[in-house]
């Protein structure tokens, strides 16, 4: 592991495959055929799978990337924002960093024209040549440990702008995604310590003021929704996919991943549709000469 990574206090390799690595044929099981495990966005009646792309078509919107030339995707999941990247635009080259080695292998597997895949955390990640734009969907709630203290949280999201500061190009633009706290006291939201160790262990969620605080002088807010009730309806619909197929699930991971995700699921849809939890969308534009003072 370089120094960078060893620096950084957000989830671990292992910590990410704990949770993504369960099995393809899993997440199949209740996902959308896109493959996508992160909020969609829905105009109307949309299917699950039409909303999520409309959520790649806002990111890719948001980052100007359908007029650039390189482009990456931070914590790129299964590569459903890359594949929509080839086929709704002509940029000629994308990079894909996932530490999911399921997620790697997948994409791989996809062969999209023009798009490179690294097993890599974004802190070990060195372009020979600055991006043009950058997206990030779902990845953000795993760049600070729960527990920790805020001082260190702020300054682990900090590392992470300052690094997309250092890699993106002077007028360059992050689309970034991210689940947040909403109306939950800070400390109260993991009281029982589910979340925090059989789903999302080493994560933490930040709250839209911790973004801020952490990319000021960096990156400039340019709008910002929170499409809460968005992820409210997605996690019901995951969670009827799971009851939908439970006899599959659990002969093909057992009943013990079955009713962790079941409780997961049904905890996560009362709390974004309660206000417990957020969903934010931010459009942030790199700061090109920060002042100094």
């Amino acid at each position: 592991m370089s120094e960078t990574a060893e620096i950084t206090t957000g989830a671990t390799a292992d910590a990410i495959q704990y949770h993504y690595d369960v099995s393809d044929n899993f997440y199949k099981l209740w996902l959308d055929p896109t493959m996508t495990y992160s909020c969609p966005l829905w105009e109307g009646d949309e299917s699950l799978e039409e909303a999520q792309i409309k959520k790649y078509d806002h990111h890719i919107r948001e980052s100007h990337a359908s007029t650039k030339k390189r482009v990456i995707d931070i914590g790129c999941g299964w590569g459903g924002n890359l594949k929509r990247l080839v086929a709704s635009t002509s940029v000629p080259h994308a990079v894909g960093l996932t530490l999911s080695a399921n997620q790697f292998k997948y994409i791989e597997q996809m062969r999209l024209p023009g798009v490179t895949v690294n097993l890599e955390s974004w802190a070990d990640h060195k372009p020979a040549v600055p991006y043009d734009a950058a997206i990030s969907i779902g990845a953000f709630e795993h760049f600070a440990k729960y527990g920790v203290s805020q001082e260190e949280k702020i300054e682990s999201y900090r590392k992470f702008f300052r690094k997309m500061h250092n890699i993106l190009a002077p007028g360059s633009r992050l689309s970034l995604q991210t689940m947040a706290y909403g109306s939950i006291p800070r400390g109260k939201a993991y009281k029982d310590l589910f979340i925090a160790q059989q789903i999302f262990p080493e994560s933490d969620f930040p709250r839209l003021a911790d973004v801020a605080e952490s990319s000021e002088m960096l990156f400039e807010v340019e709008a910002v929704r929170n499409d809460r009730m968005h992820y409210a309806r997605a996690y019901r619909a995951w969670f009827d996919g799971l009851i939908q197929n439970e006899e599959k699930v659990v002969e093909l991971v057992g009943q013990e991943v079955f009713d962790r995700y079941k409780r997961y699921l049904r905890v996560f849809s009362y709390s974004f549709e309660l206000g417990a939890f957020d969903l934010l969308r931010l459009t942030m534009r790199r700061i090109d000469l920060p002042r100094k003072s």
